[in-house]
């Protein structure tokens, strides 16, 4: 059973996503809040799964609460999923660099948002398609750091492989495809990256293909 804290202040919305994700069957929302300070105690006490959190809330904002239960410094990080009616490309992007596993717009659907969540207790990542690739875009635009960390050993040709293709937004499953592996190879070169990067999951992976130029040259 996958264990929820849902967070948004509106109540409407919250008991809306509680109502859909409790009809799913192996997943249970265990929690609510209704602003950032809330969210982070109710998360913080109930341990979940995952925690679904809107971006604007009162108090602080779901970047913030994420960046608390998720961030870099974090002992033993949560898995958040950020939902919010804005897909404005610095909530995206700091939602992400606060330890996000996803970010979804509330018009998604249902379908998308129990994939979300499935994905981000599973340890991976799923932001909405029609955010991907602008973010892409976005992520190759900007400047890299002058000296972006290295990986503690080097990696694999077959490693680089998957790291182009996950940057690239594409699938565990789009992954195994397209390199003629089987899944659990795919899983079992992401955990190698991500232990070679001291990435915390695969959306950190992406960001440092960019900051690394393998993306977007």
């Amino acid at each position: 059973m996958i264990r929820v804290v849902v967070a948004d202040d509106q109540m409407l919305v919250r008991t809306g996503l509680t109502m859909i994700l409790n009809a799913q069957p192996g997943i249970e929302v265990v929690g609510e809040a209704t602003d950032g300070h809330e969210a982070v105690a109710v998360a913080r006490e109930l341990r979940p799964d995952v925690c679904l959190f809107d971006i604007r809330m009162p108090g602080i904002d779901g970047v913030e609460a994420t960046r608390q239960l998720a961030g870099p410094g974090v002992e033993d990080p949560m898995a958040v999923v950020i939902i919010t009616t804005f897909d404005l490309d610095d909530y995206v992007l700091g939602a992400l660099r606060a330890g996000a596993r996803g970010f979804l717009l509330k018009d998604a659907g249902p379908e998308l948002l129990v994939q979300a969540i499935h994905a981000a207790a599973n340890g991976d990542a799923l932001i909405s398609p029609d955010i991907t690739r602008r973010l892409l875009t976005t992520l190759a635009s900007l400047e890299r750091p002058s000296s972006p960390r290295q990986p503690v050993a080097p990696l694999t040709e077959r490693e680089e492989d998957v790291l182009l293709a996950l940057a690239r937004g594409r699938t565990n499953h789009e992954i195994a495809a397209d390199l003629h592996i089987s899944l659990s190879t795919v899983k079992t070169h992401i955990g190698a990256l991500m232990g070679k990067l001291g990435a915390r999951n695969r959306v950190e992976v992406a960001m440092w293909a960019y900051e690394t130029g393998r993306v977007g040259r």
